[in-house]
């Protein structure tokens, strides 16, 4: 009788402590985080070109002039090789690209935040962004395996206002939290931005350390610190609705599309208004930089309805 006595108090302790560990677990699921229950999610499309023919030349000149971005590149030394694929690519045609690092190095330029941690590595970039952003009003994170077409950014976001608190990108979800893939580029506007800084001071709503039993990803935790400032997720997407930043890189899609799409392959694949890829080699990224930028058919005209130049002074391709 003592036996089984000691058997069943052995059984209710083990119990009692599965059931406390379920319970701490569940305290601290991302899913159950107290913020605002009244948001429905919707897709930031860019403008038409018959929308734009509707403004006149001086308003559209105006707004292009407007959309300046500050690119926020997050690098480490390990992958020396994709930074300096990034500095020599793609982010010569952000209006101010800052490459944020984990330690120092002495082969190429950025700002050293000395901290190993990634996501708080990520607030203190963010914070330095919005505060030497100067009369930028676009911020754009990326990786450094990200390839990013800027002016199809800017089009994007051409006739959005910067005043309000926009976050967007590939919108995913997770459980309940709605967030924007981090691979795929996050792109905020200075509004978004500023309320963000502005909670990093809420250590019980935005910790710079986190203190649940496991570690949420940078771009999850961004999204549930963003959320308690009313500030959600969107999906970023060309005026047909096809979304334009991609996680994957162009050669990925292209055999996706052939495999799902034989008929149709092109149009199944990516957006013509596509802002970035990802997974691509160093060459490959500058294979595509090849193809965007100076690759051209003798003879055709482009007649888009505007142009973003280059920030002055820059050695832009």
């Amino acid at each position: 009788m003592l036996s089984d006595s000691g058997s069943f108090l052995k059984g209710m302790l083990i119990g009692g402590i599965f059931c406390l560990v379920v319970s701490l677990l569940g305290n601290f699921s991302p899913s159950t985080v107290s913020v605002p229950e009244d948001h429905h999610h919707h897709h930031v499309k860019a403008a038409s070109k018959d929308e734009l023919t509707r403004l006149s030349d001086s308003y559209i000149h105006e707004l292009s002039n407007q959309v300046k971005v500050y690119c926020i590149i997050m690098v480490h030394p390990k992958i020396l090789v994709y930074w300096a694929t990034a500095m020599e690519t793609w982010s010569k045609h952000c209006d101010k690209s800052v490459f944020y690092t984990s330690e120092s190095s002495k082969a190429l330029e950025a700002v050293d935040l000395n901290e190993k941690d990634d996501w708080a590595r990520l607030r203190k970039a963010l914070k330095h962004a919005f505060e030497n952003a100067g009369d930028l009003r676009w911020f754009f994170v990326a990786q450094p395996t990200t390839f990013a077409i800027i002016e199809n950014l800017k089009y994007l976001l051409l006739t959005k206002d910067s005043n309000q608190p926009f976050y967007l990108g590939n919108a995913m979800k997770s459980g309940e939290l709605e967030y924007v893939a981090y691979d795929s580029g996050i792109a905020l506007s200075y509004e978004a931005l500023r309320r963000l800084v502005e909670i990093f001071k809420d250590e019980d709503k935005c910790p710079e350390r986190g203190r649940a039993l496991w570690k949420l990803s940078e771009d999850k935790q961004l999204a549930v610190c963003l959320k308690f400032t009313g500030v959600f997720a969107e999906n970023g997407e060309d005026a047909h609705g096809k979304g334009v930043f991609n996680s994957k890189s162009v050669e990925t899609l292209i055999k996706d599309s052939m495999n799902n799409n034989p008929n149709n392959v092109v149009e199944g694949c990516c957006s013509d208004m596509a802002v970035t890829f990802n997974g691509m080699s160093p060459g490959q990224m500058q294979v595509m930089m090849f193809g965007v930028y100076r690759l051209r058919p003798y003879g055709h005209k482009f007649l888009d309805s505007l142009i973003f130049f280059p920030p002055e002074g820059s050695i832009n391709d």
